[in-house]
């Protein structure tokens, strides 16, 4: 899998951009502001059907213009796959391929596998469990379309099970059976769902600590935890356990929607434990067995966007990188960076083709 060409239009800062890739590294550099990590974000718009950093479709829209548009054609098995997203302001978001409009976006999801690593990726350690949660929703979308509409149906379910406990609160009423229905719905998905990520936490651990050693020379021990409150009791116990509560709340207290992922060295979370070296080495761990796992699970190569990261990193993080590119671990690389000298002599040293952009 790789990305041959990319027409941007009207995307963030970028008026108008086309361009052809090499199929091995690609390296956007320039000072900041001038669209580097935009230019990453669009193809990660292409794969995803929304942006990484703002996921706010219209805020994407260039200001003042009213459309943005992403055009693109990729290499999937020998086959040439045109793909595009669009949308103008106040109208649907479209996402084509081969020039085919999709009727679910989810349809469009794990199609093209990719995987990003960015500064911002410190989110998932500072910030709330929903980003932990999506992140792991997000691997496991990729690959398994069965669990992305399972996960589709669950948030509908929950959010009409909310609606109904707002509306008895406003409406000074109760009526069990018919919270029970939603109860009866969302027991055997949540389930499912439960299963699944517990199934994913037991697979990709042991990767992410291959990377974690590899990037560390194995200075510490990591572990990924799967937090969820069905560990303890079935989805239906703990409805009724806390149907006082959601009541009271007006919302599900209870279930995966809960769900949490605790970044653990040496026993202790990383977020109080951690220093920023060991966090960003942690991470880029994270996300390069995200890699490997897509690789596995669908025997392609995913693309890899670095954004910024040389900037980020010490000289020994970037040599263990660059090895790996040399021992053609990854496929199609994108790389941002503000030093075109550094950039270049780093590539250079991985002995493979490559295209440097001056932005």
């Amino acid at each position: 899998m790789f990305l041959k060409h990319l027409t941007l239009l009207n995307y963030k800062n970028i008026a108008s951009k086309s361009l052809d890739f090499d199929s091995k590294i690609n390296c956007f550099v320039g000072k900041n502001g001038v669209g580097k990590t935009n230019i990453l974000d669009a193809i990660y718009h292409l794969a995803y059907g929304k942006s990484y950093f703002n996921p706010l479709a219209t805020q994407n829209i260039k200001h003042e213009e009213d459309f943005f548009l992403l055009d693109a054609v990729f290499i999937k098995k020998d086959t040439e796959e045109k793909i595009s997203c669009s949308i103008k302001r106040g109208q649907k978001k479209i996402i084509k391929r081969n020039n085919k409009i999709y009727d679910k976006l989810s349809e469009h999801i794990g199609f093209i596998p990719l995987v990003i690593i960015s500064p911002s990726d410190t989110d998932l350690i500072i910030e709330g469990s929903e980003t932990r949660r999506k992140f792991l929703d997000s691997v496991l979308s990729t690959l398994d379309h069965h669990y992305l509409n399972e996960l589709i149906q669950y948030q509908k379910l929950l959010a009409q099970r909310n609606a109904l406990l707002k509306y008895f609160a406003l409406n000074q009423v109760f009526d069990k059976d018919n919270l029970s229905i939603y109860d009866e719905q969302l027991e055997p998905i949540g389930k499912n769902i439960y299963e699944k990520r517990q199934n994913f936490i037991h697979q990709f651990t042991p990767i992410f600590q291959k990377y974690h050693a590899i990037i560390t020379n194995q200075n510490e021990t990591v572990q990924l935890v799967y937090q969820s409150q069905l560990t303890e009791a079935s989805m239906s116990e703990l409805f009724t356990q806390n149907l006082s509560k959601d009541r009271a709340l007006q919302y599900t207290s209870s279930g995966i929607h809960k769900d949490d992922l605790s970044f653990e060295i040496e026993g202790y979370p990383i977020k109080k434990f951690g220093s920023q070296g060991q966090q960003k080495s942690f991470l880029i761990a994270l996300k390069l067995a995200q890699f490997e796992f897509i690789k596995e699970q669908s025997g392609e190569l995913p693309i890899l966007l670095f954004d910024d990261i040389f900037d980020k990193l010490d000289e020994s993080r970037v040599e263990k990188i660059v090895s790996m590119v040399n021992d053609s671990v990854f496929g199609q690389i994108f790389i941002s960076d503000t030093h075109a000298a550094r950039t270049e002599e780093i590539i250079k040293s991985t002995h493979q083709s490559y295209r440097l952009y001056n932005l």
